[in-house]
């Protein structure tokens, strides 16, 4: 049952916050060169769509990890407790500052036809941090420092 949680675990990883993170990714370049052909609304429209729907999908990330955890009996362990808390700041990051900013760029493109660079760059700085949380996960999972269930 192990095996099959962390496969599940790390296929859900990959199919849901491997997308966010590309999109929130793109985004703030998209944003910016959005005024300069037709189809930059859409790109932008797009990119955050995903961002929102594979970010719902993405409960099933921790939801996964924290039952292959429990039967890894590793719950304890800081390495997971650290991941679990930086997986809780990636999901604040994305909630609080990354999606929120989409929208505003979005609004701004509509009203102005265009974006301020400060606000792309803003946005650009939110989506790194939450890149770099995500980086910083997946490391974990795979050093387990600390760890006695082998490597």
């Amino acid at each position: 049952m192990t095996k099959l949680l962390l496969s599940l675990h790390v296929l859900a990883a990959i199919v849901a916050v491997g997308p966010v993170t590309v999109a929130a990714s793109m985004f703030p370049p998209a944003a910016r060169r959005a005024h300069e052909d037709g189809t930059g609304a859409g790109t932008l429209r797009l990119l955050h769509r995903i961002c929102r729907v594979y970010s719902g999908i993405g409960v099933a990330v921790p939801a996964l990890g924290v039952a292959t955890g429990a039967a890894m009996g590793v719950l304890g362990d800081a390495w997971l407790t650290t991941s679990i808390a930086l997986t809780t700041a990636a999901a604040a990051v994305l909630v609080a500052f990354v999606l929120p900013r989409q929208d505003e760029l979005l609004e701004e493109l509509a009203e102005r036809g265009g974006v301020e660079r400060r606000n792309t760059a803003r946005l650009a700085m939110f989506t790194g941090v939450f890149n770099l949380l995500w980086a910083t996960v997946t490391v974990l999972m795979v050093v387990r420092p600390g760890s006695t269930t082998g490597a």
